[in-house]
């Protein structure tokens, strides 16, 4: 980061960065970087964050029959449990060591080969940061990070420690998605220079269980924190507030800017995935909120359309593409061939608009979609449709379609991960500018190279608070 236009006194002198100025060191690991492992051996993992989307990412680990589980930590300790009550369930022996604050157990777990982070947006990157410094390699579940600082110390970390890094948008490993980036490189849209993204995230609603009611405003007073919790180490690098029941944990912590990225950052990973894969998207050049509810001074916004706007790649030309949250969506009148075909527009989707032809992908993770050539008037799916059919096969198939395993066998040499630091660095960064643009009214241009905006506000954004004890 050095790159950045602020001198060292200045840099200093904040306390939160001041706090965070040690993770400039790079590398400094316990152990000696990561090595791949051997057929026949057992995959040492570490978990943090027991629960939640934490299960699923664990437990299929475990399924691959080469991954031990050997230490696991959460600040609630009613997720341990859980945990060792599915191992029990299954007929396997829970034996692995616990812990509430997962800096114990990357300082007590000293032979750990991989480490699974699962918890919220706020704690990834220090988390990982800690594991990879210690020569293990990490699934961190999306958004990856929070910060675009944090997003380019997690590359310059994971580079030196020479570790297997994926990050946990799993409609990567789905042949759909492949396929459909494979028709998006053939070049038979044309010329792209718009994309619109939409989910129905943030509210809780018929079909959507995993949503949350966004609160609009920080609740005054305290509750009792629970004995199973520990609510300093759930904070973690964050600035200290007072516990509220049912407000921060669990899942509505997305809502607030100290903990997670909104809407974007929950679901841009999966929903943008296919375009960005596929039209080679990198450098993010600017972002702005185009229509918005209110702005809060916590919390995201409870709807919003931004628009990113990415780079020339090559003969590509400029892509614009349009994300919207909140139930809004793209206009009627650019998607006819999708309204004639489903009789509305699909509740999530990502349309992609080429000048000989559109595709549209109706599901959150890339792998239903649907093609028309300019002039057509209804999509068919795309091995349906003649002009995706003779498309060749150029990208390998993930095992069982499944992104955890990808990354088990990547960390034996196996494979290769398809959401290491090439591809979730860019895609996070790029978000994180729109999560910007959702808290700063104006266009917000971005320089990729010095790492800075042109708006002192969003500069303000680019690092982290890091308490005092939670350096890394």
């Amino acid at each position: 980061m050095s790159k950045i236009n602020i001198s060292r006194r200045r840099f200093l002198q904040g306390t939160c960065l001041a706090a965070g100025a040690v993770a400039l060191n790079g590398c400094t690991s316990v152990r000696t970087a990561s090595k791949f492992c051997k057929p026949g051996e057992m995959l040492k993992l570490g978990v943090v964050g027991a629960g939640g989307q934490g299960v699923r990412d664990w437990s299929e680990m475990v399924e691959c029959g080469n991954v031990r589980v050997v230490a696991m930590s959460d600040v609630d300790s009613t997720m341990l449990d859980g945990a060792k009550k599915w191992f029990v369930d299954k007929g396997m022996k829970a034996d692995f060591n616990t812990y509430a604050d997962y800096r114990k157990m990357l300082e007590a777990e000293k032979d750990l080969d991989a480490v699974l982070v699962a918890t919220p947006d706020h704690t990834h990157a220090r988390a990982a940061i800690q594991a990879m410094k210690r020569g293990c390699h990490v699934y961190v579940e999306k958004p990856l990070v929070r910060t675009i600082w944090e997003a380019r110390y997690f590359k310059k970390v994971a580079a030196e420690c020479g570790v297997v890094t994926q990050m946990g948008n799993h409609g990567s490993a789905r042949d759909g998605l492949r396929r459909g980036v494979e028709i998006l490189r053939s070049g038979v849209l044309g010329n792209v220079t718009e994309v619109h993204v939409w989910t129905n995230r943030p509210e809780i609603s018929p079909g959507n269980k995993w949503g949350w009611k966004q609160p609009v405003r920080r609740p005054e007073g305290s509750d009792p924190i629970p004995p199973e919790v520990n609510w300093d180490f759930w904070l973690g690098t964050a600035p200290a507030r007072s516990f509220k029941k049912d407000v921060y944990h669990r899942i509505a912590w997305r809502a607030f800017y100290d903990f997670g990225t909104g809407a974007f950052g929950d679901m841009a990973c999966h929903t943008m995935n296919l375009a960005f894969r596929g039209l080679e998207l990198g450098k993010v050049l600017s972002g702005e909120a185009v229509e918005i509810s209110e702005r809060y001074d916590d919390t995201y916004p409870q709807y919003s359309k931004v628009k990113l706007t990415y780079a020339v790649r090559g003969r590509k030309p400029q892509v614009d593409l349009f994300w919207y949250d909140g139930y809004r969506q793209p206009p009627v009148e650019i998607m006819p061939q999708v309204v004639t075909t489903f009789g509305k527009i699909p509740t999530t989707g990502c349309f992609i608009m080429g000048d000989k032809g559109v595709m549209v992908n109706t599901d959150d993770y890339g792998e239903s979609n649907y093609f028309a050539l300019k002039g057509e008037a209804r999509m068919k799916g795309v091995s349906k449709h003649e002009a995706c059919v003779g498309i060749p096969v150029t990208l390998p198939r993930a095992k069982e379609q499944n992104q955890r395993r990808e990354f088990v066998d990547a960390c034996f040499g196996l494979t290769k991960n398809t959401s290491g630091t090439d591809h979730s660095v860019p895609l996070v960064e790029s978000m994180l500018v729109g999560c910007m643009a959702q808290r700063i009214p104006g266009k917000i241009n971005w320089n990729e190279g010095k790492c800075l905006s042109d708006n002192a506000q969003a500069n303000a954004l680019i690092k982290p608070c890091i308490r005092p004890g939670w350096e890394y």
